[in-house]
């Protein structure tokens, strides 16, 4: 017989979701930061965070909706990321790697707190 997993099980799931949100929102607000910029706040709201990452690579607000449309979103991120790295100056192969599970939570952080 199949046993529902406990509330201990979802709890560590939420603060495990909670936290990795909060690194990826304080890296992308240094990412802001960065490359001067403004409205780095928008890091800490959900959609609004994915409108700053398209602020932030140079490309036009509309790109927003593009990253809402299955597949193309992978396309388009990557693109976006290129960009990021590249405002970072470092190699825009770098956003390729977004693609990479486990490697995109590393991205970031480089891109936001290295030099």
């Amino acid at each position: 017989m199949y046993e529902e997993p406990g509330a201990g099980f979802y709890l560590l799931w939420f603060f495990i979701a909670a936290a990795s949100y909060a690194y990826l929102a304080v890296c992308l607000q240094f990412i802001a930061r960065k490359t001067d910029t403004k409205d780095g706040w928008m890091a800490w709201i959900p959609i609004l965070n994915c409108y700053l990452l398209c602020v932030i690579a140079g490309k036009p607000g509309w790109w927003l909706i593009l990253l809402f449309i299955p597949i193309i979103n992978i396309i388009i991120s990557i693109i976006i990321w290129m960009a990021i790295a590249e405002r970072r100056g470092k190699p825009n192969w770098i956003g390729i790697l977004m693609i990479i599970p486990f490697v995109n939570i590393i991205i970031p952080g480089v891109l936001a707190f290295s030099e």
